[in-house]
């Protein structure tokens, strides 16, 4: 029999994914696995939160519920909720009605979104992402027709924090209305995010070079336990008259990874061009899915929109943040103690769930080797991977590597 399929090549393996696997597929005892982007217990279970379970709980026992199609914008009751959080229920572009909210398929969804309606109805082509970032924006920005990809510097390896005047310098060069990726907070893979004064001066720089904006939210509330806190960038921007696009993500500060929920918020300076531009954002959602789904949007519809359950749910990712925060003090006092080479201080000053830790690949393959300790060449490691378990066990390992490879830290 003939066939088409011919000369296709083989795809190179997901990082995080492959580590994943070869983690579960890993006979040793003990192992630790540091690699994907999930919350873990301290007994290194997924958390299914409480109001998450209390909720589906009654949806599932509303028979006026069913299962008809949402919307091709999907589920407004969320989509509102959802840019409230964003934006201050006070916020004067909600207010004033300058803002477009589409339910997505998670952030990565919401990121597709942005990119098809930027490059094929605003006819942009080229963006900016940070170096490193989360790998799936050059992928997911390529894919959704942008031709142009440059890199703005962000990452420091000498003092494990931001090269903030490298990262300036770089956006001073991009050419006018080029799309610029920002993380809100909790900068994936670093943990690293800039200051108040710094954003100003970020905002500065996009204002008087006229470039594009996208902020990827993703660890809303997740990062510092403090939803306004969380997100100081977009309501900055908001202030200042920046228009914007921002992509948002409930898969970590609901638990709800599986579920795909997600909003796409898109802040005008005028309500002029809102009902083409939904219906430009309706026709692109239309021919990738159709519509979304409506388990996990409900879910996060009904916690937002009932202030008891609002109140629990803060009370839950308060505690997600704080027992991140927790490892990565425990950490760091473990490395000091062991007289680790080094400074380790980046780890307690970075937030969110990852660090990134600064070990060398050669250092990353030794632990993996030798102490079955997965996490991803750049070094980068989930916090939430980390327990009273496990600590002790990763400090000593890490303070191993380091000891035999010696690199500066």
């Amino acid at each position: 029999m003939t066939t088409i399929f011919n000369g296709i090549e083989l795809g190179p393996p997901i990082e995080v994914f492959a580590l994943s696997k070869a983690f579960q597929d890993d006979p040793h005892s003990p192992k630790v696995n540091l690699t994907v982007g999930a919350y873990r217990t301290n007994e290194g279970k997924p958390w299914v939160l409480p109001v998450v379970r209390k909720t589906e709980s009654a949806l599932a026992a509303d028979e006026t519920l069913n299962h008809e199609y949402l919307p091709v914008l999907g589920l407004d009751s969320f989509s509102q909720a959802a840019t409230r959080m964003l934006l201050g229920n006070d916020s004067k572009a909600i207010l004033e009605g300058r803002v477009i909210a589409v339910q997505s398929l998670s952030g990565t969804g919401a990121l597709r979104l942005a990119a098809e309606f930027l490059s094929r109805i605003m006819h942009l082509d080229t963006f900016y992402y940070s170096k490193p970032t989360w790998e799936n924006h050059r992928l997911v920005f390529l894919n959704g027709g942008f031709t142009k990809n440059c890199e703005y510097r962000y990452w420091n390896p000498k003092t494990c924090g931001i090269d903030f005047e490298g990262m300036i310098e770089d956006l001073e060069k991009a050419p006018e209305h080029a799309v610029v990726i920002l993380h809100a907070c909790a900068h994936n893979p670093t943990g690293c995010d800039p200051t108040h004064e710094q954003w100003n001066k970020i905002a500065d720089v996009i204002e008087k070079k006229r470039l594009f904006t996208l902020f990827d939210s993703a660890y809303q509330g997740f990062a510092s336990g403090d939803l306004d806190f969380d997100a100081y960038a977009p309501r900055l921007f908001v202030s200042r008259g920046i228009e914007f696009i921002c992509t948002q993500s409930f898969a970590k500060n609901f638990g709800l990874y599986n579920e795909r929920v997600g909003n796409f918020v898109l802040v005008s300076n005028t309500t002029k061009q809102i009902p083409e531009m939904k219906s430009q954002l309706t026709l692109i959602v239309r021919g990738m899915y159709s519509n979304p789904p409506n388990h996990g949007a409900r879910v996060v519809s009904t916690v937002l929109n009932n202030p008891e359950l609002y109140e629990e749910w803060r009370d839950h990712i308060r505690t997600m943040s704080g027992r991140i925060k927790e490892m990565r003090k425990g950490l760091y006092n473990r490395l000091v103690t062991l007289n680790t080479p080094g400074n380790w201080e980046h780890i307690v000053n970075q937030i969110g769930m990852f660090s990134y830790t600064g070990l060398s690949e050669k250092q990353v393959e030794y632990l993996i080797q030798n102490y079955h300790i997965y996490l991803l060449r750049s070094g980068r490691i989930n916090m939430s991977g980390l327990s009273e378990n496990n600590i002790d066990y990763v400090a000593t390992a890490i303070h191993d590597a380091v000891t035999k490879h010696t690199s500066k830290i």
